[in-house]
């Protein structure tokens, strides 16, 4: 029995939403779709989002930083949506260990939504039903596609591979090795839903600095001018270095 999931390097993500994106590209039309937008351009549009990119800023100045919390299903070991639905459309694997929703045993009742501690299930307005990130359950089994295509689509997507994707419970994958390398934890171990993704925390870093480097860039000038073009009221920067 395996356990697939998410394990996200907060070290390396850039906050670009590239990966929320790409899911919504994939799931409109994919098998577990579509996710379906309602009134997309106007004044109050209505939709369905599996990915959400959270930004938190932390410390105090002058030590401040910014976080991008990238958030989806946890596909839970112990998934709390998965008790409290009454229909049982919420279901849990046994072969990968993905929670899924049957849209058509779905009533909408919202109960899965609630019970979830992360937040991350929403409610199709269009369709009626409760829908959330299926790992691209419907990528990862294609033998259509190359073999280093199936993936998440969200996991193809992120420009700085701050997103790998594996089976957590097995040593020799990818996954595995980083949680135990860096030291992965899961979002609130409290809830005692045992989540399946995992994050890796933040490093810090010593930079190096050349001290003649610094010397000639403290005593550097740049002298700037400014010039302001008649009737287009843009503005022209002539840098020149002394």
């Amino acid at each position: 029995m395996s356990q697939y999931a998410l394990v996200i390097d907060l070290d390396k993500c850039v906050g670009c939403h590239a990966c929320a994106v790409n899911c919504k590209a994939w799931n409109t039309g994919g098998q577990y779709g579509p996710l379906t937008d309602k009134a997309p351009y106007g004044a109050r549009p209505e939709g369905v989002w599996f990915n959400r990119v959270q930004t938190y800023e932390v410390g105090k100045f002058p030590n401040t930083e910014v976080v991008y919390l990238p958030k989806s299903c946890m596909h839970c070991k112990d998934a709390p949506c998965v008790k409290v639905c009454p229909t049982s459309a919420s279901y849990k694997r046994r072969e990968d260990g993905i929670v899924l929703i049957n849209y058509d045993d779905c009533i909408g009742c919202k109960y899965c939504s609630w019970a979830c501690p992360y937040g991350v299930r929403e409610f199709d307005t269009y369709d009626g039903v409760m829908k959330k990130c299926t790992l691209c359950v419907d990528r990862i089994y294609n033998d259509n596609l190359p073999a280093d295509e199936r993936k998440p689509a969200c996991v193809l997507a992120c420009p700085t591979k701050a997103r790998i994707f594996g089976d957590i419970d097995d040593p020799s994958t990818d996954a595995f090795k980083l949680i135990r390398e860096r030291m992965g934890y899961k979002l609130l171990p409290e809830a005692a839903t045992e989540p399946s993704n995992y994050y890796l925390p933040k490093r810090k870093y010593k930079i190096q600095l050349n001290m003649d480097d610094i010397l000639v860039r403290k005593h550097l000038k740049v002298e700037t001018e400014v010039k302001v073009l008649p009737f287009t009221g843009t503005i022209a920067e002539d840098i020149a270095s002394p």
